[in-house]
């Protein structure tokens, strides 16, 4: 329940910082463009076109902040294609083998992928990293994923868990799974998932 209730304040956070504002601002000007008609027809026009610019901006935030809600390509393709698309949007190139993966239940699939991008957002953040894989597997009543780097690396025996891991932690844990990171100086992160589920 605390997990639900930090990821809703979450998404009314990035509703209210984001799209509102925008929205906020697209409002201001079109008025100003209003009192501009007829009388200006240059900065008129250059109203407009900020505004025409900033209907683009606040669709596209809300069209990102839909899919972190749940992507569509994720409910369409599975696990391995929405992971996929992600990882090209990633500033550290990213691998994924996905193998095979079947489709699990949605709350199970969502789990996964959230868990995922919050890791590779870490990698990006903090680990200094060339690269990382994403792996996800299965078996007859478990599904995995690893995320591994070959970044810096940090002590996993002294470092304390931050709020995205700790978010991963509880996520997992909602639906009966676990997380681990392994982790030493000079030698890279590895991040594995597990939820046992009967598909």
């Amino acid at each position: 329940m605390t997990a639900q209730d930090g990821e809703r304040r979450r998404i009314e956070r990035n509703i209210h910082d984001g799209a509102q504002q925008q929205l906020v601002a697209l409002a201001v000007q079109t008025r100003m463009a209003e009192t501009l008609a007829g009388r200006d027809p240059g900065r008129e026009r250059e109203l407009l076109h900020q505004v025409q610019q900033g209907l683009q901006d606040a669709l596209e935030d809300l069209r990102v902040l839909a899919r972190g809600i749940y992507p569509p390509l994720l409910a369409d393709q599975g696990l391995g294609a929405a992971l996929e698309a992600q990882a090209r949007r990633s500033s550290v190139p990213v691998t994924v083998e996905a193998d095979r993966v079947p489709r699990y239940p949605a709350e199970a699939e969502a789990a996964v992928y959230f868990c995922v991008l919050e890791a590779l957002q870490n990698v990006a953040k903090y680990a200094e990293a060339s690269r990382a894989t994403v792996r996800l597997s299965h078996s007859a009543d478990e599904l995995r994923f690893e995320i591994q780097d070959d970044g810096r690396g940090f002590d996993a025996a002294v470092t304390r868990y931050g709020t995205g891991v700790q978010g991963m932690v509880d996520r997992l844990a909602a639906l009966g799974g676990a997380l681990r990171v392994e982790s030493e100086p000079g030698s890279g992160t590895t991040v594995v998932g597990t939820l046992r589920l009967d598909r």
